[in-house]
């Protein structure tokens, strides 16, 4: 199986093979996906999470009629992995029911760069179709930890 990258102002699209650990996260982030609570945007997403140390963490997103109080799948599985004390990630996927792939929301990058500013992004639909990332391109100029320094006046 290959991966196609989209090409337009996400970046040039990348070709890679997705190897049975690329599978194994597929699958597991679409299982994910299927127990996802969205009744109002009907929007469904899962996320599997690849911890540097091996592990795997996967979660979904949950809508609140407080829209605001909504969890997106991949800041879910970032939170349950430090909760577990996994604190550097290599590869996110992440299902979703839209017809196109879909990258992280805006708010999910931010909190994703805060672990793994190279994180190999790779989502997938139902259908099959799949497009792949590097955080780095989705985030560039990203505020990190690193623009908290201090600097002596």
């Amino acid at each position: 199986m290959t991966v196609v990258g989209k090409a337009g102002p996400l970046g040039k699209p990348s070709v890679a093979p997705v190897d049975s650990k690329g599978r194994a996260l597929r699958e597991r982030a679409l299982a994910a996906m299927e127990h996802a609570y969205a009744p109002y945007s009907k929007f469904k997403v899962g996320a599997a999470l690849l911890g540097v140390d091996g592990s795997v963490t996967d979660a979904c997103n949950v809508e609140n009629a407080a829209f605001p109080a909504g969890t997106c799948a991949e800041r879910a599985a970032v939170a349950s992995a430090v909760a577990k004390g996994v604190r550097g990630f290599s590869v996110l996927v992440i299902a979703s029911s839209a017809d196109e792939p879909t990258p992280p929301c805006g708010m999910c990058r931010q909190a994703l760069i805060e672990f793994a500013p190279d994180l190999e992004i790779i989502s997938v639909t139902r259908s099959g179709k799949e497009a792949r990332w590097r955080l780095s391109e989705l985030l560039p100029q990203a505020f990190s930890p690193g623009s908290l320094a201090h600097t002596s006046e």
